[in-house]
């Protein structure tokens, strides 16, 4: 089989959508699978394109598996909506037209953010007759809308709109967790095309060969002149939808403890705002992103990880840190709606505890009553690991889509 995979990000690019996507191609091409990419080129780190890879519109390469495309992204200040709507516009038209010009796939596959990139997948496979699968990683315009971001009315119908029609047009929508399924769901049952398209979990994966629990004085706390000091660490995007502020403000009131440290690991459009916030605290250090191979020791470096998501998000977003985190045997302390993925992941598991979103009492209860017993933490990052053990690797990902686009090949014969 071969495929037409679509997406934002690709490795060596550092996003974390396109780790995804790169470890679901990865267990398709191990798989004897012929995959060819349309991505960008890499710009995520500091929201322009790596110096490296500058100079040109688009570069294509060849590998034994199949063919990378890569086009230039545009960006933008991820704060200008109009500009980011623009500059995702021009992407799709750029990805529609490298689409076109491959050899035909069996299948199309297509990740987003953007939403709009579902438009270049249903070209694609339009053109070529075969199945589109579109994976949604996080449901926009819901979080744009939920983190105040996208406030205009006219705007947010039109957004809707795109986005149903997006479902429509997808043989089925992949998604994180049953709280996006039901989302998408809802929202195809209400434009009347709720049989017309099939709805699937096919939950994020954790590679654990790559991310092992390591030791926690290692050459990242040495880097940071950090030595027996408990550190609490938030690792990810620093932007609208993370309310990383819960951290910085915790930091403030334990300033009277040389013993702990917090430390920003990370990078985003909300960095500055926060760096000011925490301007002053002897406690708080950032730490740009570091490359992805040293992921296993920067989760090692901390006693006690955050995930912090803003109120309203945990049915339209699903932080994948979590199961990097729980990989390295690190347990976790998340601000949350209650009863979503990353909430009823810590309780079943015992690796951590949740609190409501955007609580800053409950968050600094939570934290110094976790703090304090050093022993529960060390057995709540074991527990998370045994956890992680049993779920989905890349290669059973890999397999998970194989075998959807199996089916609808499958189906699509049988009805002619």
């Amino acid at each position: 089989m071969r495929l037409l995979v679509i997406g934002p990000h690709f490795p060596p690019d550092v996003a974390p959508t396109g780790e995804v996507l790169g470890g679901i191609v990865g267990g398709i091409t191990d798989a004897g699978h012929r995959v060819d990419v349309v991505t960008s080129l890499p710009w995520y780190l500091r929201n322009r394109v790596e110096p490296e890879w500058s100079g040109r519109l688009a570069r294509t390469e060849t590998v034994d598996w199949g063919k990378i495309t890569r086009l230039h992204p545009f960006p933008t200040d991820k704060r200008n909506v109009p500009a980011r709507a623009l500059a995702f516009g021009a992407f799709t038209i750029e990805a529609s037209v490298a689409a076109l010009r491959g050899p035909r796939p069996d299948g199309v596959l297509v990740m987003s953010p953007p939403l709009s990139l579902a438009e270049a997948g249903w070209v694609a496979a339009r053109r070529w007759r075969v199945p589109f699968v579109f994976n949604v990683q996080d449901i926009f315009p819901d979080v744009a809308i939920a983190v105040g971001s996208l406030t205009n009315e006219r705007i947010i119908r039109v957004a809707r709109t795109v986005e149903r029609q997006c479902y429509r047009r997808a043989d089925a929508v992949t998604v994180l967790s049953q709280e996006l399924a039901a989302n998408v769901t809802a929202k195809l049952e209400a434009s009347g095309a709720g049989h017309g398209t099939e709805v699937r979990v096919i939950p994020n994966f954790v590679d654990c060969e790559a991310i092992r629990p390591g030791p926690r004085d290692n050459g990242y706390r040495r880097e940071l002149g950090l030595g027996d000091e408990t550190v609490v660490m938030y690792a990810g995007n620093i932007g609208f939808s993370q309310s990383v502020e819960l951290l910085v403000e915790a930091a403030r009131r334990m300033t009277d403890r040389d013993d702990v440290v917090f430390v920003v690991n990370g990078g985003g459009s909300g960095r500055a705002e926060l760096e000011r916030r925490a301007e002053g605290l002897p406690n708080v250090r950032f730490v740009g992103y570091q490359p992805a191979e040293r992921l296993p020791e920067v989760l090692a470096a901390a006693d006690l990880h955050v995930v912090p998501l803003r109120r309203g998000l945990g049915s339209s977003s699903v932080p994948s840190k979590l199961y990097s985190i729980l990989a390295a045997g690190r347990p976790v302390l998340a601000s949350i709606d209650p009863g979503t993925e990353v909430s009823r992941v810590l309780e079943t598991a015992g690796a951590g505890v949740s609190v409501a979103p955007d609580d800053q009492g409950a968050f600094d209860r939570a934290l110094g009553e976790m703090l304090a017993d050093r022993e529960t933490l060390a057995e709540q990052g074991r527990s998370g690991r045994t956890f992680v053990e049993k779920w989905l690797t890349p290669t059973a990902a890999a397999a998970a889509y194989v075998e959807l686009f199996q089916e609808m090949q499958a189906r699509r014969r049988g009805e002619r």
